[in-house]
């Protein structure tokens, strides 16, 4: 299994080549490969490599991998759904169905992006500047992006689409991965601290806004990354509309509201760096945006509107 390693972006361009399900499990926490449809996809191709040493050795992958990290539920959808493929199918050939299971796997999740994108690009008005916040794009997701994938359909009929880039602190995955990935495709972007957002709202340039998510409720309420509910009440007050653009896999209809969202807190040495010696650090890798904060939920079914119910 080969990772673009996201940690070294965009300074160096380095594959990280994993043979064992336990290393994959690092690289996960590690952040090497991160958002929730490409750790979903990346531990599929892992269990799918466990099984070559059989069922039992499958079956501690899966948990091993379900356990990586907690918010985003596409990691252990991903797993049930190789759990399924490795169900029926019989012990001889088994490792070779599970990697034609993931391979389909990652294939649709790039198409779920496609269609995303097409059936969001309609919410960005002509020459709109859309705010984003964190990174939910190609490398989030293994192929084109969410949120990223709705302002790359958006920038595809309308060259004057623009993006306003929050830095995404503590680690900076908007203004290293972000900034990079459209930079690449040749997309007008501009890079800002997050506190600046609310500023830019004041001044009336900010058109939209469009995330991704980690998990959404059956309620409407979406988990992503820190800082985003905050974006959304700063969107409601300036009447700037709140896009949230996500595959089916990530909806958890089991979470009744986001209350039930477990939210992943990481170390905090993330937040101190080299800073002061002594002093405490609060780290939630995650918040949840209220679905009345929401304008639309963009999946590959189509634009929802509220009220959700996801069932």
């Amino acid at each position: 299994m080969v990772l673009l390693d996201q940690t070294e972006l965009p300074g160096r361009r380095v594959e990280r080549r994993y043979a064992d399900w336990r290393d994959m499990v690092t690289a996960i926490r590690a952040m090497v490969v991160r958002g929730a449809p490409a750790i979903g996809v990346a531990a599929a191709y892992s269990a799918a490599a466990s099984s070559r040493d059989g069922r039992p050795a499958f079956e501690q992958a899966c948990e091993g991998l379900a356990a990586a990290r907690p918010t985003a539920v596409n990691l252990a959808w991903a797993l049930a759904q190789m759990r399924e493929a490795a169900a029926g199918a019989p012990d001889e050939g088994l490792a070779d169905e599970l990697e034609s299971a993931a391979r389909r796997l990652h294939a649709r999740e790039v198409e779920r992006c496609h269609a995303i994108g097409e059936h969001g690009a309609g919410l960005i008005p002509p020459a709109g500047r859309v705010l984003t916040h964190c990174n939910a794009g190609a490398l989030a997701t293994g192929g084109y992006g969410t949120a990223l994938g709705v302002i790359r359909s958006a920038h595809r009929r309308d060259p004057a689409v623009s993006v306003w880039v929050d830095e995404t602190r503590p680690l900076l995955q908007g203004a290293r991965l972000t900034a990079w990935e459209l930079a690449q495709d040749g997309i007008p972007a501009t890079l800002l601290t997050d506190s600046m957002a609310g500023w830019l709202m004041v001044e009336g340039r900010v058109d939209a806004v469009c995330v991704g998510a980690d998990r959404i409720a059956a309620n409407g309420d979406a988990a992503n990354k820190i800082g985003t509910y905050t974006l959304s009440v700063l969107a409601q007050a300036h009447g700037v509309p709140f896009i949230v653009a996500a595959p089916t896999s990530t909806i958890d209809p089991s979470a009744a509201t986001g209350a039930d969202i477990p939210i992943e807190h990481r170390d905090p040495a993330e937040v101190l760096g080299d800073r002061a010696a002594g002093i405490a650090a609060y780290n939630p890798a995650f918040d949840v945006t209220p679905a009345a904060h929401i304008t639309a939920i963009v999946t590959e079914q189509g634009v929802h509107r509220p009220p959700y119910r996801f069932a």
